[in-house]
């Protein structure tokens, strides 16, 4: 009998998904916990398996709809079973209006999860593996003729391709597609904004109509943490460890923010209350090809600088991989973002609501100061603290940041502070 798929909860009061790519098409034969299609919420990108064995019948949603938890997904029967009758919801009536019926639902893909080559139909016939491969090795199976049943493409056909050296590389996901430069004669060019671009878009207008920003900055004398770091990076490195700056950042973070304990809270509107926090989960702000995500540090006061940069780089591959699961973007009581060695003197970074404080950082470059009425060479580098205004005040956030300034001017304070 067939079986209708809905949208199961994932959790962590998620109410809806966008349909990110289909790993399966009409007429294919699935095992319970085969994977059935990328679902991205507004907390992570989840892959949802099979509940069952059997053929898929009919796909109920396309690649870029939105669609609330609880609808059916795909319907999965054995081969040649015709799908269930849908039924099209009637919303009620408006005073003095008539009712409106719903759109009639599209048809979902028949061949496959994207738009290519290598099927009749032409769209992309491969299995989760051959993607991962296509991937790894930078092929655009738009590209890649399928030999396979119903061209589908085989593992074979991706290894050929590469040996040819004639594929292109390709974007992770169709969920950011990358703008091309446009043909002579064409003046606009329309990108969907849809899959992570869509969700930071509504995060980060969110964050700025709720919070009222004010942004501080100031410079910092990272001479000592440069002489640290220089030291440190063999021992890392021998334990397989890449040591950045940002573990600095965050020892001396921390201390700054048990003496600022309003900088490390949330506001709770609806029951009017400031949250304040006795944990420290530091977001970092990572760019990745499908856009701006935030994995977090859990429990950074706990952590060892090697330790703290072997989470960082953890989290940092599993970005990249789309890998990341739900508990390593959730629970983030503080962010921090870095331009790294992109340049530029400060920026006006914008807080991670709910969270009340974010942290930028900029390159480290030396720079003339003057010590002591003398100008000498120090590597500097500048910092852009923005906070939420309704919690945090002018007085508060300039004199927090002047102690995240002096624990990081001289690292034995916060390494004092983990002893």
């Amino acid at each position: 009998m067939a079986f209708e798929f809905k949208f199961p909860d994932v959790g962590e009061g998620v109410a809806e998904g966008e349909i990110v790519s289909w790993k399966v098409g009409v007429g294919d034969s699935v095992k319970e916990d085969d994977p059935l299609v990328e679902v991205m919420t507004d907390k992570a990108t989840v892959e949802i398996p099979s509940p069952t064995t059997g053929t898929i019948l009919e796909i109920r949603a396309q690649e870029g709809d939105v669609i609330p938890v609880g609808d059916v997904l795909v319907v999965i029967g054995e081969a040649g079973e015709a799908a269930p009758t849908r039924t099209v919801k009637r919303p009620a009536a408006s005073a003095g209006k008539e009712p409106v019926l719903a759109a009639a639902p599209r048809t979902g893909p028949t061949d496959g999860d994207g738009d290519g080559a290598g099927a009749p139909s032409g769209r992309i016939r491969a299995t989760p593996a051959v993607r991962k491969l296509a991937r790894e090795m930078s092929i655009d199976l738009g590209t890649v003729p399928g030999t396979g049943p119903r061209g589908r493409i085989t593992k074979k056909d991706v290894e050929l391709i590469a040996r040819k050296g004639s594929a292109a590389a390709a974007p992770r996901s169709q969920a950011r597609p990358k703008p091309k430069p446009l043909p002579r004669g064409e003046r606009e060019q329309r990108i969907p904004l849809r899959g992570i671009r869509r969700k930071i878009a509504e995060h980060l207008a969110h964050a700025k109509r709720t919070a009222p920003h004010f942004t501080y900055v100031d410079e910092v004398d990272m001479t000592e943490v440069v002489a640290l770091r220089k030291e440190a990076k063999t021992i890392a490195e021998s334990r397989g460890v890449k040591l950045t700056y940002l573990p600095f950042v965050i020892k001396s973070l921390v201390p700054a923010l048990r003496e600022y304990p309003l900088l490390n809270s949330s506001l709770d509107d609806a029951s009017g209350e400031i949250v304040l926090k006795n944990y420290y989960n530091i977001g970092i702000a990572m760019s990745t090809e499908e856009g701006l995500i935030v994995p977090v540090v859990h429990d950074a006061d706990q952590k060892g600088l090697l330790e703290l940069a072997s989470d960082i780089q953890n989290l940092s591959k599993k970005a990249r991989e789309g890998k990341l699961t739900l508990p390593e973007l959730q629970g983030g009581t503080f962010t921090i973002t870095s331009t790294g060695n992109i340049g530029g003197l400060f920026a006006t970074p914008i807080v991670n609501h709910p969270e009340v404080a974010i942290l930028g950082v900029h390159k480290i470059s030396p720079r003339p100061v003057v010590r002591e009425g003398q100008i000498v060479i120090r590597d500097m580098m500048n910092v852009s603290l923005s906070f939420d205004h309704r919690v945090v005040d002018g007085a508060v956030g300039a004199a927090f940041a002047n102690r995240l300034i002096r624990y990081l001017s001289d690292p034995k304070l916060f390494l004092l502070e983990s002893l």
